[in-house]
């Protein structure tokens, strides 16, 4: 084996030829997407990190809302159950009134009634004297 300084400068011209070839078809393009590929994984971490903190500003409005929301509607309730506590004690004092003047009526019919039965009798004691003369007379 003879080692031929042409053929060993022929290969070593196409073996550098391939690499600058090679180097600039392959492997810049390769390293330029792999290097844009880790600057988008690390923008989109970023951006996730950005969105977890706006998700969480979210949820905290979200909170802050439903407290409010809670609260007036415990304010709208308690002016439910108010009103309803004022329509009732009306209601009841409207129904006592009635029931008073039912009751004082009724008063007013039971003497009117007493009178008349009191009269009624009074003037039926001579007929009841007389039948109980002849009750005893039969005796």
């Amino acid at each position: 084996m003879d080692i031929s300084p042409a053929l060993l400068l022929v290969t070593g011209a196409v073996f550098f030829t391939l690499l600058i070839v090679l180097n600039k078809m392959l492997y810049k393009p390769l390293i330029e997407f792999i290097d844009n590929r880790n600057n988008s994984i690390k923008r989109d971490l970023e951006n996730a990190g950005k969105n977890t903190s706006d998700v969480e500003a979210y949820f905290k409005e979200a909170d802050q809302i439903i407290l409010a929301a809670k609260a007036e509607a415990g304010k709208i309730r308690e002016a439910a159950l108010n009103k309803a506590k004022v329509d009732a004690a009306k209601k009841i004092e409207q129904k006592k009134s009635e029931l008073e003047e039912e009751y004082t009526s009724f008063l007013k019919d039971l003497d009117a009634e007493k009178t008349e039965f009191t009269d009624s009798l009074s003037a039926q004691i001579p007929l009841f004297q007389e039948g109980v003369r002849a009750k005893l007379s039969q005796i």
